[in-house]
């Protein structure tokens, strides 16, 4: 490849670059408008407390197994066409959600409804996630491997901005509806936006230039060879090691919602404020975050955030207070899951060929998926097993879960190795860089 078609190749992958942000503001429109309130959806028509679990651990097992039997598609077509495809029958996944809604707004089968919400959001999980194996590998591409760690963290800070206030909007919007006792109405609104904006991100992936791939059939492994080799090489620890965390995670995520609004009663600003004010604090560290894994790794990012995140769900048993919840559990989970989550993104195109990274990162989801669908599974027999004790059994998880994600940290992390070649990180100088600055900070104020 000579000069001029190098200048061109990178030219063609900046404005593919520019085209995904777009693409990624309306589909972080269509999840902050619609994907955060599915749990609420199924609580406003008295939907059960184990079947809103459900609906999370389903959630998690079946998203992973559409992309697992998708991730071989690249193999015949082009990774463009899998993506455009499948957010196409996803855009109309929404029409049987706004329809659920409407029937319960006449108060049509209502007591079929939340089980009806189950099967047609199945439908919404399986689409939306069947052309991600092809979207992981095509934006892989686009990217230049020196300034991932940077382009992805300015990439979440652009959608935590719009996912703020896309979600602060949703909630006002709904809490006027409930006040006028029309609360399907602000539902069925927020799944209309959600189906519109998704066609609008589809526009903007139609646009976005593909880079050309050759997968060879030397590049294919089953599941069952990647399971069989994961606990002896790095990629397969740090699967095993994500999934045995979002199991941990999992026993307590679907009722931080169903505690707020059933338990604490808040409304559906004060319960958004909570929930939104962790991708605040997100916000605020990810550019932080990503100049310190392009610098140490992200083996150092895992190290510091296991403990911040093990500390968040414990924490959630002390007080009530909204204002306690946002500035203690929400900002140890802003800050450790998006640190976190932005290394475990990298690390996986540090670990994997582009060759191999649609299948491996499908067989990652699926293995991750599973332990989802455990860990809420868990978590939903705990609800029931553990309602006889007189402490409220949802602190009990919060504490099983804070507990269980320290275990698989301190067990897990020594197992995976850094894959880059990065500057040595010192804890301690690093400690004592921080407490110079504090001190020199404070004497400039006296």
């Amino acid at each position: 490849m000579n000069k001029k078609e190098k200048e061109h190749l990178q030219e063609l992958k900046r404005e593919a670059r520019k085209y995904s942000i777009k693409d990624g503001i309306f589909s972080t429109i269509k999840d902050a408008v619609s994907g955060n309130y599915i749990s609420p959806f199924a609580i406003a028509m008295n939907a059960s407390n184990s079947l809103i679990a459900m609906i999370s651990s389903m959630q998690g097992l079946i998203g992973p197994m559409s992309q697992w039997k998708t991730s071989r598609l690249i193999e015949k077509y082009p990774r463009k066409n899998i993506v455009l495809t499948s957010v196409f029958f996803e855009i109309f996944t929404w029409l049987p959600l706004i329809l659920i809604a409407l029937l319960f707004y006449f108060n049509i089968i209502t007591n079929s409804l939340p089980i009806l919400l189950i099967i047609f959001f199945a439908f919404y999980v399986i689409t939306a996630n069947a052309g991600t194996p092809a979207w992981f590998s095509w934006v892989g591409d686009i990217i230049d491997e020196e300034h991932r760690g940077r382009w992805f963290a300015k990439r979440t800070f652009i959608f935590s901005i719009i996912s703020i206030i896309c979600t602060v909007l949703s909630a006002f919007l709904l809490d006027y509806f409930k006040k006028i006792n029309q609360i399907m109405i602000g539902f069925i609104i927020l799944f209309s936006i959600a189906m519109l904006s998704r066609t609008i991100s589809r526009y903007y992936l139609k646009k976005q230039y593909e880079p050309q791939i050759k997968i060879e059939k030397r590049s294919y492994f089953s599941l069952w060879k990647f399971i069989k080799k994961a606990p002896f090489n790095n990629f397969g620890r740090f699967t095993i090691f994500r999934a045995l965390l979002n199991f941990s995670m999992m026993i307590a995520g679907p009722f931080f919602t169903i505690y707020m609004l059933r338990g604490l009663n808040f409304s559906y600003i004060t319960w958004m404020t909570i929930v939104i004010s962790g991708t605040v604090f997100s916000l605020i560290f990810i550019k932080a975050w990503g100049k310190f894994s392009d610098k140490y790794g992200n083996y150092e990012v895992f190290k510091i955030t296991i403990i911040l995140v093990a500390l968040c769900p414990i924490t959630w048993i002390f007080h009530t207070s909204p204002i306690y919840l946002i500035l203690v559990p929400q900002l140890l989970s802003g800050i450790g899951w998006g640190g976190f989550n932005l290394a475990a993104s990298n690390y996986i195109f540090d670990c994997v060929t582009p060759q191999k990274r649609a299948l491996a990162v499908s067989y990652h989801e699926l293995l991750n998926g599973i332990g989802t669908f455990a860990g809420a599974t868990t978590g939903a027999i705990l609800i029931t097993k553990l309602s006889f004790m007189s402490i409220n059994p949802i602190f009990l998880i919060f504490i099983i879960s804070g507990i269980a994600r320290l275990a698989v940290g301190i067990i897990m992390i020594p197992k995976i190795k850094e894959v880059r070649e990065c500057k040595e990180f010192d804890n301690l100088n690093f400690i004592k860089k921080i407490f110079f600055r504090f001190n020199k900070h404070t004497h400039s104020h006296e």
